[in-house]
């Protein structure tokens, strides 16, 4: 796949030239590139809202929060980066189906190349539930000292976490079938499965913001 959307970096386009890609007929970008931009909106807004509490008034946690900051921003990076290592490891799943398979020796080669791009598919999004999970870690951490105005945006934060999360798992899963190493589907297994804990936490954090700001 070469076409001109596809050599420009997600990055880089704009939001509505994402979008047609997105909704084009082609492998990549998919699910598994929207679930990093997920993740990469929810870091971008825990940014925010640690910039937000700075001054005399949030000095006794300035420290905590910079840190904050600094993590959000890497998250922030790290999940762009996989949108792009996600649509390119699609996009060599769909060449490897492609591979002839017109004698037994090519069948053999198409499936091994299968499975290894299949392998290599799986993880792009079983990093993408790392990221979340460790952007709910940050919300979680920000929430009971950062500034009151934007509280909101971490709630906004954690459900994009979510929708990260969850996103990403079927990506992972999705991949799993083909995948004949039985210690990789495990280990893969095994990153897919925190995603429940994750959605969880986020939950409560929207919870906890929602009651702040009822009172």
């Amino acid at each position: 796949m070469s076409t001109a959307m596809e050599r420009t970096l997600m990055r880089d386009q704009a939001i509505s030239e994402f979008l047609d890609a997105l909704a084009d007929r082609v492998p990549a970008p998919g699910g598994g590139a929207s679930a990093a931009l997920h993740a990469a909106q929810a870091g971008a807004l825990l940014a925010m809202v640690a910039r937000y509490s700075d001054g005399p008034k949030y000095a006794e946690h300035a420290e905590s929060i910079q840190r904050i900051l600094r993590a959000a921003e890497d998250l922030r990076a790290k999940a762009l980066q996989l949108a792009e290592d996600d649509a390119s490891a699609f996009g060599a799943v769909a060449d490897a189906y492609k591979l002839p398979k017109d004698s037994d020796e090519a069948k053999q080669a198409r499936s091994a190349a299968i499975a290894a791009a299949l392998v290599d598919a799986a993880k792009p999004p079983a990093e993408i539930i790392d990221v979340a999970g460790q952007i709910v870690d940050l919300a979680e951490q920000l929430l009971p000292v950062g500034n009151r105005n934007v509280v909101t945006d971490i709630a906004a934060a954690t459900e994009a976490a979510r929708a990260a999360a969850t996103t990403a798992r079927v990506n992972v899963e999705i991949n799993l079938g083909g995948i004949k190493d039985e210690l990789t589907r495990k280990a893969l297994t095994e990153r897919a499965d925190v995603t429940d804990e994750i959605a969880r936490r986020a939950e409560l954090v929207t919870a906890r913001v929602r009651e702040e700001i009822a009172k």
